[in-house]
């Protein structure tokens, strides 16, 4: 993995670990988030191809349609 997909990585983690926290859910475990914040970025990278819209920006998305 790249040091971009990485921090990619690094940031999906940290916006769902957040979004968990502000829905009041219980954080699940590291492993689950991990597996999670892989699909999510694997999802934007897939997503801004066909769009070509920013990656970053489309992470937010996918992330705030956890609430859903």
């Amino acid at each position: 993995m790249g040091f971009i997909r990485q921090q990619e990585h690094k940031l999906a983690l940290r916006f769902l670990r957040w979004r968990y926290e502000k829905l009041e859910k219980p954080l699940p475990h590291d492993a689950v988030l991990t597996d999670e914040a892989a699909r999510i970025v694997e999802e934007a990278h897939r997503i801004a191809r066909q769009r070509g819209k920013n990656v970053l920006a489309i992470i937010k998305e996918l992330i705030s349609d956890l609430k859903k």
